[in-house]
């Protein structure tokens, strides 16, 4: 690559991405969400809590604190966001220049399955939580991207194949709403969690419940790879009977971790 040879040209190539990345949208036919709501919505269809702080990272607790800085940072474009019928929710479209008047602060980052430090680090987190909060609503998902590499198992709360990775410039997330509900998002702090709630402005028929099936790991090509399916199931909030049952995705990445001894791998050979 030419930035390779010319490093001095990166930010001239970043700038020249962005620029092209939200050219796109404004062309691309869609309607985004940009509407802030005054008030929360009365019916909160479903919250999350997310852990703010991580011991176990290896690096300075500093860049723990940096993390939560960017994410109350961010948090003040998307907390009360409205996603009214017909609408596109966009991570980058909603968060652009959340950073223009307090710039974000270095954090941490994951990539190749790697943490390092870079500029506003930590807003994966944010990311993962609206995406898991979103897939216990009726959005539909438009643009999702898994991380390629993991570098650690998820944590005992978390389901396997459930991430939203982001990079301005390169990789957003989003989700339509295809219904004839409005629906708001709310993010909320205390002194160790971030929540991520949704709202709607009517009842719903149901709840969504999200279920990974089919489980592998397989090794190809040297390399040691974790698939799983991810379900998600509507079900009836009165009689508890399943309304609805759709594969949303199927989720692959590779593993930069040791898996435990009894992990069963299977042999697939040269291809993909």
């Amino acid at each position: 690559m030419i930035t390779q040879k010319f490093p001095f040209l990166l930010p001239v190539r970043i700038a020249q991405r962005k620029m092209f990345f939200y050219v796109g949208m404004r062309l691309d036919g869609r309607t985004y969400a940009k509407t802030m709501g005054a008030v929360r919505l009365p019916h909160r269809v479903f919250s999350a809590d997310s852990p703010l702080y991580n011991a176990d990272t290896g690096f300075d607790m500093v860049y723990q604190e940096n993390k939560v800085f960017n994410l109350r940072l961010v948090a003040k474009k998307l907390d009360g966001l409205l996603i009214r019928p017909g609408e596109t929710f966009s991570f980058w479209r909603a968060a652009q220049k959340a950073d223009k008047h307090t710039p974000y602060k270095d954090g941490l980052v994951l990539k190749n399955g790697k943490l390092c430090i870079s500029g506003a680090g930590g807003l994966c987190q944010m990311s993962n939580l609206l995406f898991w909060v979103f897939l216990h609503s009726p959005l539909t998902i438009v643009e999702r991207h898994t991380h390629r590499t993991k570098g650690f198992p998820v944590p005992g709360t978390s389901l396997e194949g459930v991430d939203a990775t982001i990079s301005e410039g390169w990789l957003d997330l989003k989700m339509k709403n295809e219904t004839d509900t409005t629906f708001q998002i709310g993010i909320a702090f205390d002194d160790e969690n971030i929540t991520g709630s949704i709202y709607a402005d009517r009842p719903l028929s149901g709840v969504y419940e999200i279920d990974g099936r089919n489980l592998t790991y397989f090794r190809q090509n040297g390399a040691v790879y974790q698939e799983i399916s991810i379900w998600r199931r509507k079900v009836d909030i009165k009689s508890n009977e399943t309304l609805a049952e759709s594969l949303l995705y199927t989720n692959r990445s590779t593993i930069g971790y040791q898996l435990p001894d009894d992990t069963i791998i299977e042999e697939r050979g040269t291809d993909i």
